[in-house]
């Protein structure tokens, strides 16, 4: 996947990697869709930082899924 190109495609890609890699059970309230393509960069960086860790501790999950609720589209 190349990651490179701002696409909501990647946007959704990443989310749903991450979501994977963190073994959310409330995967299904975080759906990749509710993410913007405007928040690429900020995303970008938690997947990256999830996915060259071998391992995270609670606090981390605990951050990281706050810090993907900040990241979520506004419902208007």
């Amino acid at each position: 996947m190349d990651l490179s190109n701002k696409t909501q495609e990647n946007v959704e890609y990443m989310i749903e990697a991450i979501k994977t890699k963190l073994r959310m059970a409330s995967g299904a309230a975080m759906q990749s869709s509710s993410f913007s393509i405007e928040q690429y960069d900020d995303i970008f960086d938690v997947y990256d930082l999830i996915m060259n860790k071998p391992t995270l501790s609670i606090s981390e999950v605990e951050a990281i899924a706050s810090e993907l609720g900040r990241l979520r589209k506004k419902e208007a």
